[in-house]
């Protein structure tokens, strides 16, 4: 079990991380083997290989100590003792594991009983003597491992790696106790005394295991169960270890008890095994399959470059997983890259091995185990650093032959001069966040020195530039390159490039400016920059930043860290409020980890993009990362050694000193110390104390979270407050004394935001850059830098100049537009923040500053006389910005190798680069020097040139062409001039010769460009290979000879530049021919020169030449043979801008036609002579002109015939759109043929013909009669949209066409099936449609319907099929929309249950409703129903218990798509129903149960005097109720007269024996019990005959009077 890499190298972990750990690991070993049978299937392999090497081991040890005591007697005790004590470990842990003990019978009593605190001493190793010194000095790596001397350090599975715990705690036992060892005092005896030390072992390894084996007799059968398929297979190493522990037993004295013990251990371990494999013969293997976990995780490394490094993972899993190797999620191709990386497979450990490490190889790997149960992956991240120690001098004499000048001697000697040129440079470049960008130049040495290749050095502000994941260096042996893969605008900045070889070394620099990226947020700030750690440690790290330029417009508020733990890609924000100074300390990190940092701005529009990420950086004390960081980590050996440091008693550790305040601001406080001097070998923890500055009320500062390193910060402190601190030590001991307290600190920031620079003052420097100064920001501290902004007068809006901050006084602004005025402001920044704007400069405009042009080169001699030299030089490189108006010469005297005084050649300058100098010694020795003059002044004199001696040339060849130049450089070809020697010799010069070859090519690969001479002063060179470079030479010839070669012109690289433009020739319309170029590169002093055959037209009476801007153009006035050749157009004060067009006599013949055409054009056509059909079946012919005059003419032809006008031709001319037709009624089978259309319109001409023939002209014919049938039938009533169907949203079909034509005659019929459908309304026809709607749509429905428009113009019909797919597809539709009408469920509680119901429009039986509870489909039954009435759709569950809550789903599917509606039966939704179910089911049975009259009592009872009446009803009531009689509201009095009988609980009986008047009444029966009562009233009415017959003949007396 291997300690985390931040541990290793702290020597008091042992204990306590031991203890914890392992019996936290022992506890998970035995869960696992309780519940799975699995892991025993390698444990046979193991205790063999345990038991043999082992021993193998013991007697390799008994040998090498028995050596050793021959060699020192003093020597062989101790290592008869570490064999002794090998051997004795290898014989408990052979003897437990061959007899099936279990891990925790080995391990668990001698844990507690042996770690307690032993007697300080020295430390034990395992190794012996010779090995220790091959050991690394210093180096410990304290892993915790349980084999004895070969270890690997990593196990195969989970369960030998507890095995080795469990075996290392046995060691650890014998190493630390001395107890049953006996030690032989006979020096004499080694081996003697080895034996009896190995016996001595054997009998404390047996008395130490008595309890232990007791207590695997008791829990035998549990841990049986487990480790059945170990322990059978492990039967065969267990008889071959038990007889070699027998043979060692005949070297011991056993006691009688101890022998008795032993065999019946044997005998119950032997009844255990019986046991176990007669069960797990029951075992059904399917149970054992799991899915992947690993055991051993993969551990993330930091190595140093060109190292190897391994990660391992142990990986169980049933069948066995399979493990895939992922770099950054992509996987590992081991053929891919042979040798690069090694994969292997071994007893369930899997390495990945990657050999030669380099920067390439920092990412994150991942290991995907998989198996048929799942899938699991580990990750572990790989950082790759650069060991920046010195230089190897082993690679001095390794014979590389690319090593750099300055470290191999070269065949010229260290004295050789180089000469080191730079072409196609980098020029000032700018990019954006996120971009991609490129700085090269190509190198030119002289001379080229084959095996040795140059130092190439970038530097970015003067720092060296190291290849990273943002920024790589390439040398192609040529060419230098420095590629930005993801531009920052940390990358800003003067970047350099350095060449050195040998002693001698050329650098050039140029500005690269980063621009800020999008804003996702349109007004958040731009990213910060320069994210990076100030100070780390275990408790914290402190992360500064630099501030964005850009605020968004609105100031910014602050800035969010985020933090991101290295091989993880989770990001989580460190501060919950903005912080605005510009250094943070993050907390809350996991010692020994590596992290990452962000920073983002915020302002009150938002937050900004992330900056850049940080180096990462690890989460470790500084003094133990300085120890890691001081050389590069130690190989691995394969070798572990095993270390151990006791814990010394009861130090209690003392105050900590020089307790410090090391920043402090308004969010937070830093402090500092030293750990005490005493502490005793044992970790220390800090607690933090504050008081206020007035009181002595100390508080403790980190009750939750004690400090590991001596830094702390402190934030939530009051600002303006002031505090003091002081610190205390604890340990295990107790808790130190504190320091002694801070003085008194105020919290607020103490850094002060840096006042506004002054005297803003800009200068110009070239047409697009400014330079800019300024007065720093007085009293500023801790300076980050400036950020200078700019903005064109008048328009408001200021740009940054520089997005990273610029250190000094002084900048060059890029970027900037020709001719604008600017106006400047600069403020400065640091870690506070912002200082104020500077006032605005003063406006200035853009425009190349004028100075002194560069000294002329190549100073040569063109001829000699007696008495005078005629000099020769090349211009200078830079004008200075202006005209170079010319140039001065200076020479003296050379006598004897002494120069002497210089002299003035010339008072007035002179305007060409050649001179005579006059009046000179003959035979006299001169040098010369030259400067040139423009209106800035007089330049630096060029270099001194060679010694010439004046004297007499008799040479009859002639000297050497001058003023060698290259122009219009294209990648293929350029144009190289010069001029005639000044010395022709004796003869005239008949021509000259051309010679080239590569720049890096030696001196004898110069060939020749032309065969034979030729006379012209200039040649076009083709055939260049592009990206070259190429110098090139001239020579003259005459009739004596070929002269001296001029001055090399060069080198020139053979490159298209960017934005290259090249002379065009144009003729207008009137036939005017001129050639044009234009150039994008002017300056304010450039011109346009215009030559033929390179010879200036300046004065031509053939050529006018404008120029305008940076325009220019040049005409010519009569194009003829004399005008054939080369006219080129230079650009003066331009870095070489030129270009040529050749005319020839085929060009010259070109332009003569094209003026022609011009001259006498042709009409333009716009579109040719085409044929359209009408909607009456007409044909139309037409073609446009781009314009036509009132003067055109238009000649109509068929069949090479003219037509004209009439019954079968109409002809149109349209003159405003140029539009030319010609219309025919009808075609005829005559009309086939060709038409065409000629037009003349002044003196242009032009014409179109169209051919229709053939089949092309049967199917025009075709349509055009088609289009006349359907123009008749339009004529009377039809239809303009056809029958076509939509379901309403009433889920109704709606079958409607659109029409037209329609009059009020018109009658529409509907038919379905033939059948004539009868409508109720009568159709209205105002918005052209008709519609038939279809309700409740059906099965019933299918046919096929027709709808017949007529009317006495005729009649148009239209059907449409609503059967089979037609008729599904419907249907399917309008469930749909029956779905879609669906009301969202909703829950009812009735006396029965509780309901979920929802309304549709109208229900259709092919809509299928699905129920379903909890994701499972509902099953009916008689207690669950579901059904459809009228248009709800219910679910009915009747007496609901709580099984019945969850989620109910109602899925209307409508042949296609399911359509769902959702309620929660749950919670108070559940309660509400469930209660209102109770109370209406009681109600129900109240309702059905209380007392009620069922019947058989009348309302009314009418009855003579003196008859009897006898009343019967029915009365029910569960249970049975009361009956009790009224008369007229009381209660009623019974007796003989009038009686009431009450039987069986139902009938009741009223009786009265002879009624008389005085029973009229209304009389009641009210009956009652505890659910209810009623009341049933009626009414007795006694009536005597004779008053009856009175009344009736009252009445009727009455009638006749009012009758009369």
């Amino acid at each position: 079990m291997s300690l985390p890499f931040y541990q290793k190298l702290h020597q008091h972990y042992d204990s306590s991380y031991r203890n914890k750990d392992l019996r936290t690991t022992m506890s998970h070993y035995q869960q696992e083997k309780k519940s799975s049978a699995i892991y025993t299937h390698g444990s046979t392999a193991y205790s063999s290989r345990s038991s043999a090497a082992h021993r193998q081991e013991s007697e390799a040890f008994s040998q090498a100590s028995a050596a050793s005591y021959q060699q020192q007697a003093s020597r062989a005790t101790a290592s008869t003792y570490a064999s002794a004590a090998s051997r004795k470990t290898a014989s408990a842990y052979d003897y437990g594991y061959s007899h099936g003990l279990t891990d925790s019978s080995l391990m668990l009593e001698d844990y507690s009983s042996k770690l307690s605190p032993q007697p300080k001493r020295a430390k034990k190793s395992l190794l012996s003597g010779e090995e220790k010194e091959n050991l690394p000095s210093d180096y410990m790596v304290p892993i915790f491992s349980g084999r004895q001397v070969h270890v690997s350090g990593i196990t195969d599975t989970e369960e030998e790696r507890v095995k080795e715990a469990a075996a290392y705690i046995a060691q650890r036992n014998l190493l630390a106790s001395e107890e049953g060892i006996t030690a032989s005092k006979q020096s004499t005896a080694s081996k003697k005394s080895a034996v009896s030390k190995q016996s001595a072992v054997s009998k404390h390894s047996t008395a130490s295991k008595e309890s232990a084996v007791s207590k695997h007799s008791a829990v035998s059968k549990e841990s049986a169960v487990s480790k059945h398929s170990a322990v059978s297979k492990r039967s065969t190493a267990s008889q071959e270890s038990t007889s070699s522990l027998h043979q060692e037993e005949a070297f011991e004295k056993k006691s009688r008890k101890v022998a008795i013990r032993e065999k019946a251990e044997r005998l119950s371990l032997t009844k255990t095994l019986e046991e176990t494999e007669a069960f797990h013969r029951k075992l059904n293997e399917d149970h054992l399959l799991h899915a992947p976990e690993f055991v051993i995780k993969p551990r993330s490394h930091t190595v140093w470059e060109k190292e190897n490094v391994k990660l391992h993972c142990s990986v169980s899993g049933w069948p066995e997983p399979r493990v895939t190797w992922y770099k950054n999620q992509v996987p590992i191709n081991v053929h891919a890259n042979p040798g690069k990386y090694i994969i292997e497979s071994r007893y369930g450990m899997h390495t990945l091995e990657i050999n030669a490490c380099n920067f390439e190889d920092t990412a994150q790997y991942r290991a995907s185990a998989m198996n048929v149960k799942g899938e699991l992956s580990a990750y572990a991240s790989v950082v790759v650093k650069r060991y920046k120690g010195e230089f190897d001098e082993t690679r001095f004499h390794a014979g590389v032959s690319t090593l750099p000048l300055s470290f191999a001697v070269t065949p010229y000697g260290y004295a050789s001069k180089f000469e080191i040129h730079f072409d196609d440079k980098f020029d000032v470049s700018f990019g954006r966040e996120g971009e991609t960008m490129s700085l090269g130049c190509r190198v030119v040495i002289t001379p080229e020195i084959k095996h040795f290749q140059p130092e190439i050095q970038w530097y970015r502000n003067g720092a060296p530039v190291s290849p990273s994941k943002w920024v790589q260096t390439h040398w192609s042996g040529d060419r230098a390159t420095l590629t930005f893969s993801h531009l920052n605008k940390e990358d800003e900045g003067l970047y350099t490039i350095r060449v050195r070889m040998g002693e001698y070394y050329e650098q050039y620099s140029a500005y690269v400016f980063v621009r800020d990226a999008d804003a996702e947020i349109e007004g958040a700030p731009a990213a910060p920059l320069d994210v990076m750690c100030l100070d780390a440690n275990k408790d914290y790290i402190i992360i500064s930043w630099k501030q964005p330029a850009v605020d968004g417009g609105s100031p910014i508020l602050g800035y969010f860290i985020d933090k991101c733990e290295v091989g993880t890609d989770s990001w989580s924000q460190c501060n919950d409020t903005p912080v605005k100074f510009a250094r943070f300390p993050v907390t809350g990190l996991i010692e020994g980890r590596s992290y990452i940092f962000r920073v983002r701005a915020v302002n009150k529009t938002g937050i900004g993009l992330p900056s850049r990420v940080s180096e990462p950086v690890a989460a470790l004390d500084p003094a133990e990362k300085a120890r890691l960081k001081s050389r590069p980590s130690a190989p691995w050996t394969g070798q572990i050694i095993v270390t151990e440091e006791e814990p010394s008693e009861g130090i209690v550790p003392g105050p900590p000193t020089d307790l410090s305040v090391t920043e402090a601001t308004r969010s937070y406080v830093v402090l500092s110390w030293k750990p005490p001097g005493q502490r005793g070998h044992e970790g220390i923890l800090y607690f933090v104390e504050k008081c206020d500055a007035e009181t002595e009320n100390w508080q403790r500062v980190n009750t939750e979270l004690p400090v590991k390193s001596p830094r702390f910060a402190l934030f939530d402190l009051a600002e303006g407050k002031s505090y003091r601190f002081r610190v205390r030590c604890s340990n295990s001991a107790g808790v130190g004394e504190p320091s002694e307290a801070t003085e008194v600190t105020v919290v607020g920031d103490k850094l002060d935001i840096p006042k506004a620079p002054g005297k803003i003052i800009p200068s110009r420097n070239t047409d697009t850059s400014v330079v800019v100064s300024w007065e720093e920001s007085k009293d500023a501290k801790e300076l980050v830098g400036y950020y200078i902004e700019s903005s064109v007068v008048g328009s408001g809006k200021w740009e940054p100049c520089n997005n990273n901050p610029v250190k000094g006084p002084r900048f060059t602004c890029h970027g900037l537009a020709t001719g604008q005025s600017y106006i400047f402001r600069v403020r400065a920044v640091n870690a506070a923040g912002l200082s104020e704007y500077s006032q605005d400069s003063e406006a200035i405009e853009v425009k190349a500053a004028i100075a002194a042009p560069s000294p002329p080169y190549d100073i040569t001699c063109l001829e000699s006389c007696r008495d005078s030299m005629v000099l020769g030089w090349k211009q200078p490189d830079k004008s200075g910005g202006a005209e170079i108006t010319g140039y001065y010469v200076n020479y003296r005297e050379v006598i004897d190798g002494v120069p002497g005084r210089w002299r003035e050649a010339n008072i007035k300058a002179v305007s060409d680069e050649a001179y005579k100098i006059s009046n000179l010694k003959e035979n006299m020795v001169y040098q010369f020097q030259v400067a040139a003059m423009n209106i800035a002044g007089l330049g630096v004199p060029s270099a001194v040139s060679a010694c010439f001696k004046c004297e007499e040339w008799t040479i009859a060849v002639p000297g050497p062409p001058h003023s060698v130049k290259c122009s219009e450089v294209r990648k293929t070809s350029l144009v190289l001039q010069w001029r005639p020697p000044i010395h022709s010799g004796r003869t005239p010069v008949t021509g000259y010769f051309v010679d080239l070859k590569e720049a890096s090519a030696k001196d004898d690969q110069w060939r020749g460009l032309n065969e034979a001479a030729i006379k012209n002063t200039y040649l076009r060179v083709q055939g260049l290979k592009e990206g070259a470079s190429y110098v090139f030479r001239v020579r003259a010839i005459n009739q004596a000879g070929v002269g001296k070669p001029s001055d090399l012109a060069g080198p020139v690289v053979a490159e298209t530049r960017p934005g290259t433009k090249e002379v065009v020739v144009n003729v207008d319309d009137d036939g005017v021919i001129s050639l044009n170029f234009e150039c994008d590169q002017m300056t304010p002093n450039s011109q346009f020169n215009w030559s033929k055959d390179y010879v200036s037209t300046e004065g031509s009476p053939r050529l006018d030449v404008e120029s305008k801007g940076n325009k220019t153009k040049m005409t010519f006035k009569d194009l003829g043979t004399e005008d054939i050749g080369i006219y080129s157009c230079d650009v003066t004060d331009t870095d070489g801008i030129a270009s040529s067009y050749l005319i020839d006599e085929d060009e010259l013949k070109r332009l003569l036609a094209l003026s022609q055409e011009h001259k006498f054009p042709i009409v333009p056509v716009k579109s040719e002579l085409a044929v359209e059909i009408l909607e009456k079946g007409q044909v139309r012919f037409w073609m446009q002109a781009e314009k036509l005059s009132a003067n055109t003419k238009v000649t109509y032809i068929f069949n090479d015939k003219e037509i004209f006008e009439g019954p079968k031709y109409k002809m149109h001319v349209d003159r405003n759109t140029g539009i030319i037709e010609m219309f025919m009624e009808k075609l005829q089978d005559e009309d086939e043929g060709t038409y065409t259309f000629q037009l003349q319109d002044g003196k242009a001409v032009g014409h179109s013909t169209l051919v229709l023939i053939g089949d092309v002209y049967k199917k025009l014919q075709k349509e055009a009669e088609f289009q006349r049938q359907e123009w008749i039938r339009k004529q009377g009533p039809h239809f303009v949209e056809y029958l076509s169907w939509e379901v309403t949203g009433e889920c109704n079909v709606l079958l409607k066409c659109k029409v037209a034509n329609i009059k009020k005659e018109t009658h529409i019929v509907w038919y379905k099936d033939e059948r004539e459908i009868s409508v109720d309304e009568k159709h209205d026809f105002k918005d052209g449609i008709c519609t038939l709607l279809i309700t409740e749509f059906s099965k019933k429905d299918a046919g096929i319907y027709e709808v017949i428009l007529k009317d006495d113009r005729g009649k148009d019909k239209s059907r449409l099929k609503l059967v089979d797919e037609a008729f599904k597809e419907l249907m399917t539709e309008v469930c749909k929309t029956i779905a879609l009408s669906a009301t969202d469920l909703k829950i009812q509680s009735k006396a029965e249950g509780i309901r979920l119901y929802s309304f549709v429009t109208y229900y259709l039986d092919d809509l299928k409703v699905n129920w379903s509870h909890n994701g499972t489909a509902i099953k009916y039954t008689d207690r669950v129903k579901s059904g459809v009435t009228g248009e709800q759709i219910w679910l009915q569950i009747n007496e609901p218990t709580p099984n019945d809550k969850g989620k109910y789903v109602m899925e209307l599917f409508d042949g296609k798509t399911g359509h769902q509606k959702t309620v929660d039966l749950s919670g108070q939704a559940y309660d509400e129903a469930f209660a209102e179910f109770q109370r209406l089911k009681q109600a129900a049975i109240a309702e059905k149960n209380r007392a009620r009259v069922l019947g058989g009592l009348p309302d009314v009872v009418t009855i003579q005097e003196g008859k009897a009446l006898n009343l019967t009803c029915i009365v029910w009531g569960d249970p049975t109720p009361e009956v009790s009689w009224l008369k007229n509201e009381k209660p009623l009095v019974t007796d003989d007269h009038c009686s009431v009988k009450f039987e069986a609980g139902k009938t009741a009986y009223f009786t009265i024996s002879g009624v008389s008047t005085a029973d009229s009444g209304k009389y009641g029966l009210v009956v009652k019990n505890k659910y209810g009562s009623e009341i049933s009233n009626f009414t007795i009415s006694v009536f005597i005959p004779e008053e009856e017959a009175r009344k009736a003949t009252e009445q009727h007396q009455k009638g006749n009077k009012k009758s009369k």
